[in-house]
């Protein structure tokens, strides 16, 4: 999706031990390659494989705890705020690989532009999100408290609303959540009873009073 590859350009240049990285599936950040020790190898025979989701939040968290190490002044994480996630989110979007139109240009909400335009690159609004939510469950796991998480902030949260708003007006997209189908089975099954010949109920009376009849002609 978006791809960040460069050093913070705000204050003095930063360089990242991992630069980041955005994918189709919101990924951002890939680690640097390592010498591995024969010990290092055992070791990761034995233990089980972090899952994908696992490893990208652990990449995620070591950037932003990066990112507040080298801001000027440096934070610690307990002064992290909102306030702070947000500065990170606007620095991401210098390394944004999609085309967020301006409303002035004449492609705006045009989800398939004719031609290119100077509107910028901006970080995706899926990234954004899946990145909020992956450093939100790092801050707690990391010993945060679930009413001080930063990244949980209601300032955080109208600004991803926001974002997704203007992006979907500006690309010409919905960001809105499909509706589930209708179980096609179920559909079926109750068609099939539906389809079903009912029984006739005046056939059944006669029926009943036939037989009474007969049966009170043989009683006499």
């Amino acid at each position: 999706m978006d791809i960040v590859s460069e050093p913070i350009t705000k204050n003095p240049p930063i360089t990242f031990e991992t630069p980041i990285i955005n994918s189709s599936t919101s990924s951002m950040i890939t680690p640097s390659s390592s010498a591995i020790s024969p010990a290092t190898t055992a070791d990761s025979v034995s233990t089980p494989t972090p899952s994908r989701y696992e490893n990208q939040k652990r990449r995620d968290w070591n950037t932003f705890c990066q990112y507040l190490r080298n801001h000027r002044p440096p934070l610690s994480l307990p002064m992290c705020s909102g306030a702070h996630v947000l500065e990170f989110l606007r620095y991401l979007d210098q390394f944004g690989k999609t085309k967020i139109h301006n409303q002035t240009c004449p492609f705006f909400g045009l989800p398939n532009p004719p031609a290119p335009c100077p509107c910028p690159l901006r970080q995706a609004w899926g990234s954004l999100d899946a990145l909020i939510g992956r450093l939100r469950a790092a801050y707690e796991e990391h010993g945060g408290r679930p009413e001080a998480n930063p990244f949980g902030a209601r300032a955080v949260r109208l600004y991803l609303r926001d974002v997704r708003d203007f992006q979907a007006k500006a690309r010409g997209v919905s960001y809105e959540k499909k509706r589930k189908r209708p179980n096609n089975n179920n559909n079926n099954n109750n068609n099939s009873n539906n389809n079903k010949p009912k029984p006739n109920m005046n056939a059944m009376l006669i029926a009943s009073s036939a037989a009474s009849s007969t049966t009170t002609t043989t009683t006499s």
